[in-house]
């Protein structure tokens, strides 16, 4: 071998040594839901630039798979309840947001609230307790020498263990109640004059009688949350600590707030130089369908196709509403995806299929989609900007009501409501995305 090659071959090694050694030692802290199904595409692409990512993950989980094919570690935990009470306590849950709280007042809606607030605090302190609690996992996550802690604080305790684990703290979350984490601990200002709380269902277009409301709205979840949230955790983080301690305090020492929303969601507001909009982060390029689908969608011809699901949580709903649902999507020319785990409607067309699981980003990404009908969660919403396909709306609970309040004011969707739906509505509303082309 010439000398010239000599060195060509060691400085090639020698920059593969280099890049080998670039990449961060980073802990994910455990989460659930669409919560867990966004930060997965963010891990892959930091396992893509070189970094080693181990996953917190609780002995009892809904969506956190410890035995799936994945490229990241998993660091297990125990925890003290079974996975039949997280069940359980998911379908009360839903039960309350989709058919209990419209029967009720203010009121019994507040009170009913911080019951159903209470016991999620009972499991995240449960989950907590696995953690911090347990000197096991305390003594393999301070072994582990991490460079980073990334969390989605739904499950509190990410900044109490970075803190004694002394590594920086990154947090990917979408908001929290009326803003308060952000405003109160990131300390990211939100002007109730022209920032519509988080969940209110304003835009920045308010009336003088909005903003009275929008005003009081944050007050009211803040008197909440510090009674009921922040009291508690002040408590059990003292405790951890052995001195009186801030959980807000605490987790205001988060290096980087990634914000899961950007300006084609949300409205104009103030921000810091260590919040990121981030909105889409989780968004790819469409890949080829399955040769049975793919097979069906051509089958529409010109009409194209409607891709339709109501999320993660949501399996099946009441066959009455299933069969009202069926009936208007038998009445459109369009063939129809369906993603549904109830029982086959009676209604059902022949233009429409039913699948438990469909590969959501990949038929939004179809040049055949002409419409997307979905629950409004921030994940199928920003799959949907992100491959230009308009919306109908049918949400439901949590911030999903709020996304479409959104999307409805930037003219990108239409707002049906399930509880008083007719299939003439449904109709209406698909038609109208899909023949008024603004």
């Amino acid at each position: 071998m010439e000398l010239g090659q000599r060195v060509s071959t060691c400085v090639l090694l020698l920059l593969c040594v280099t890049l080998s050694t670039n990449g961060g030692n980073i802990l994910v802290w455990y989460t659930e839901g669409s919560h867990w199904i966004n930060m997965k595409p963010v891990l892959d692409k930091l396992i893509d630039r070189g970094h080693r990512v181990t996953v917190l993950v609780p002995s009892v989980s809904m969506y956190m798979n410890r035995n799936e094919a994945s490229r990241f570690h998993y660091e297990s935990f125990n925890v003290s309840f079974s996975m039949e009470a997280m069940e359980k306590y998911f379908e009360e849950f839903l039960h309350f947001s989709m058919y209990e709280m419209d029967q009720m007042n203010y009121l019994q809606i507040y009170i009913r609230f911080t019951e159903m607030m209470k016991t999620e605090l009972h499991f995240s302190f449960k989950y907590l307790d696995g953690v911090v609690k347990s000197d096991t996992t305390m003594k393999k996550l301070k072994e582990g020498k991490y460079d980073l802690l990334l969390a989605d604080p739904l499950y509190f305790g990410s900044d109490l263990t970075a803190e004694i684990l002394n590594v920086p703290l990154v947090f990917s979350l979408r908001f929290s109640f009326a803003h308060n984490w952000e405003r109160h601990c990131g300390q990211l200002p939100a002007p109730p004059s022209f920032v519509p709380a988080a969940m209110s269902k304003l835009t920045d277009q308010m009336d003088f009688s909005e903003r009275l409301w929008n005003f009081l709205f944050y007050a009211l979840h803040d008197v909440v949350l510090d009674n009921i949230y922040w009291k508690v955790l002040d408590k059990y983080y003292s405790e951890i600590k052995g001195t009186p301690t801030s959980a807000c305090e605490t987790m205001s020492r988060a290096d980087i707030w990634l914000m899961r929303t950007y300006w084609d969601f949300d409205f104009p507001r103030p921000f810091l130089p260590n919040f990121k909009f981030v909105g889409g982060i989780h968004c790819r390029p469409a890949k080829p369908l399955p040769e049975d689908m793919e097979e069906f969608v051509q089958s529409s011809g010109d009409d194209g196709i409607v891709v339709f699901t109501l999320g993660s949580l949501i399996n099946n709903i009441t066959t009455e509403k299933a069969n009202v649902i069926a009936s208007a999507l038998a009445q459109i020319p369009q063939k129809v995806l369906w993603r549904y785990g109830g029982e086959k409607p009676e209604a059902l067309g022949a233009n429409t299929r039913i699948y438990d699981w469909i590969p959501q980003n990949d038929l939004l990404g179809h040049p055949k989609t002409r419409v997307f009908i979905t629950h409004g969660g921030t994940n199928g919403i920003y799959e949907a900007i992100y491959h230009g396909v308009p919306m109908v709306g049918i949400p439901m609970f949590a911030d999903q009501p709020e996304n479409m309040v959104h999307m409805k004011s930037k003219g990108a969707a239409v707002i049906v409501d399930l509880k008083s739906m007719k299939a003439e509505d449904l109709r209406h509303a698909v038609n109208t995305v899909i023949n008024t082309k603004t």
